[in-house]
């Protein structure tokens, strides 16, 4: 059975026929989805979905791209919001210097905020980071000098540096299917090298459909593709890159449970 450790429920291409998207990551062998929020106003409807469909669970958190529009949300909120027992997770958030759609200074602000409510909850962070490897870095690490919590970087397409730095600060790594590109051979040569125990993966579905979907809404059935793909790449059987990452993505969300056979 295969987790996809991070998709978007709610978001457009997927919300308007969502049983039939359920439906269809569960024949592809999906048994676990954590559906990840970006903005507070998501939070209620991301948790219902949680609630009504035993095999899914939500995060709490604002995206780096809604950081100016979320000053208000702290520690505190997201403290309290995380409280609900379907809330598995404290994100996503970090830093995206690509688009800059939020200050940088806020952005950064609003990263700390996160890391300090996941150190109180005791929760994973679910870290996103673009061309923001160098501050993303240098708050984790100073984050984590101040006390420990633990996190994945998810949809990972960084640099080998920074997937050392997330390692040893005992950060798990998620990949998406961008892995499964043309173009993206230095992520597959980071991806091959992984340690297998602190690997997972993921859709960050509607976006980035993996080979063979190009050009389609993604959807959590598609992490089968992307498994498959990396399996390949590394050597590995499916099976055994199946169970890893499910059995790694349990060891990090703790407050989730497997769906009973």
């Amino acid at each position: 059975m295969l987790v996809d450790s991070h998709c978007h429920l709610n978001y457009e291409g997927l919300v308007e026929d969502q049983p039939a998207v359920l439906a269809r990551a569960r024949a592809a062998g999906v048994d676990t989805m954590l559906n990840i929020s970006t903005r507070e106003r998501e939070w209620d409807a991301v948790v219902s979905v949680a609630e009504r469909e035993s095999d899914v669970w939500a995060s709490v958190g604002i995206h780096p791209h809604e950081a100016d529009e979320h000053v208000h949300v702290g520690t505190a909120r997201l403290v309290r919001a995380a409280q609900h027992p379907r809330v598995i997770g404290i994100g996503e958030t970090g830093l995206d210097y690509y688009y800059d759609h939020s200050d940088r200074a806020q952005q950064q602000r609003g990263f700390r905020a996160h890391i300090a409510a996941a150190r109180e909850t005791g929760l994973p962070l679910i870290v996103h980071t673009r061309d923001a490897e160098e501050d993303t870095a240098a708050i984790l690490r100073d984050e984590m000098e101040q006390g420990a919590f633990t996190g994945v970087i998810h949809c990972f397409t960084a640099s080998d540096a920074f997937a050392d730095i997330a390692l040893d600060l005992g950060f798990y790594i998620s990949i998406s299917g961008i892995v499964t590109f043309k173009n993206a051979k230095a992520l597959q040569e980071t991806a091959r090298r992984l340690p297998l125990e602190k690997l997972l993966i993921e859709t960050d579905s509607p976006f980035l459909a993996p080979v063979p979907h190009r050009g389609k809404p993604c959807e959590p059935a598609f992490v089968a593709d992307t498994a498959r793909f990396l399996a390949n790449l590394r050597g590995e059987d499916l099976e055994t890159l199946a169970a890893a990452t499910s059995r790694n993505f349990f060891a990090l969300f703790g407050k989730a449970r497997p769906v009973a056979a």
